[in-house]
């Protein structure tokens, strides 16, 4: 009779592969699902979709953080090895932008149907996700000089992963902001827009780099083909935050000294906002060209795939936003063009994840 595995074993079958580029899932389908809800249609049909995707996301999300919650406990020395990983730590990022889907939709699709009574969770919820943004954004890094091993000619762009989580943060905040008590309100958005700061900056800067690694060394291995569209998401989501903080501002702040803030604010939000839109425009571009060639090389299915949803929908949420600000609609109809992506996308990734999963090609031994 073949004897059973030990305890620590079974758990390091099962918890090991459980890394935090699963919360990738969450990030993207969170975002389809919140996508969904801003079509301009007469029908409410893709908001119920939307909200059903939603509460799957919220599944998912408390899942996967009861597994790698059970993997840092039981398997510390995995979780040193993962602080270690030059990739896998990258995607600690992972977490809190996953966070800021479920906090916006608690927003989006919580608040109509059980009123006022979710923001303190919100707002809860919105602290939370600052703290973790923060933490990410400046250990990750700090790992990435003093314990881990990088290369200019390995560089990719998932190095934007732990620096994007405080401008999400930030974006949900200029959310949040307009439910708020006006004292509370400005406090958000306060500590909104310094989370801007701690992202934006350094994602230009990261983004500057990537492209001299491109050109000098080329597309990156197929493996890592989704990664060439994360440069959507920061510029996406600083976009949005901006222009969502500008939004928030304009009430927030009328009464007090700093009453003429909000007028500014909002039009730097407008310009600023039109300006990171199009660098991201460009950057967009760019991926569909990247990935049309990788395709035709052979792109390879893994969990790095996800990476294809999250950016283009905060990208598309900029463009719902910029549409909105500008009364432009021609930008209306870009927007409702890529929400069809966006779901196709999801679609397939969601489709080849699941049966991934099913035969086991997903965790190869």
């Amino acid at each position: 009779m073949q004897r059973s595995l030990p305890a620590e074993t079974r758990a390091e079958r099962v918890l090991r592969p459980f890394t935090p580029n699963h919360f990738t899932i969450t990030m993207g389908t969170g975002i389809v699902a919140l996508m969904l809800a801003r079509v301009p249609l007469p029908s409410p049909g893709l908001t119920w979709v939307g909200e059903a995707l939603w509460w799957l996301d919220v599944t998912l999300f408390l899942a996967f953080s009861l597994l790698f919650a059970l993997r840092v406990v039981l398997l510390p020395h995995a979780t040193r090895d993962l602080l270690r990983d030059p990739v896998h730590a990258l995607f600690l990022g992972a977490i809190p932008m996953s966070l800021a889907t479920l906090l916006n939709g608690l927003l989006t699709f919580g608040l109509p149907r059980l009123g006022p009574e979710v923001i303190p969770f919100a707002l809860s919820a919105w602290h939370v996700d600052a703290a973790l943004s923060v933490a990410c954004g400046l250990l990750v890094p700090y790992l990435m000089i003093t314990r881990q091993q990088h290369h200019f000619s390995t560089l990719s762009a998932t190095w934007l992963l732990p620096l994007v989580p405080c401008e999400v943060a930030a974006a949900s905040g200029g959310l949040l902001a307009p439910h708020l008590a006006p004292d509370l309100a400005r406090g958000v958005i306060e500590g909104s827009y310094v989370l801007w700061a701690l992202s934006v900056p350094l994602v230009l800067g990261v983004l500057a780099l990537w492209f001299l690694r491109l050109v000098q060394e080329g597309l990156p291995a197929r493996e890592l083909g989704a990664s060439v569209w994360l440069p959507l998401g920061p510029l996406g989501t600083g976009a949005l935050g901006l222009m969502l903080l500008g939004t928030a501002s304009t009430s927030a702040f009328v009464g007090t000294p700093l009453a003429g803030v909000g007028s500014v604010a909002f039009g730097v939000g407008v310009l600023g906002g039109a300006l990171l839109w199009g660098y991201g425009l460009w950057w967009g571009l760019l991926a569909a060209l990247k990935t049309a060639r990788l395709v035709r090389q052979g792109l390879p299915f893994n969990l790095g795939w996800w990476g294809f949803t999250f950016p283009l929908g905060v990208f598309t949420a900029a463009t719902f936003t910029l549409a909105q600000q500008t009364h432009v609609q021609a930008l209306l109809v870009v927007a409702c063009a890529l929400v069809v992506a966006l779901a196709g996308t999801w679609l397939v990734v969601a489709a080849r994840t699941w049966t991934a999963w099913r035969s086991g090609a997903l965790y190869p031994r």
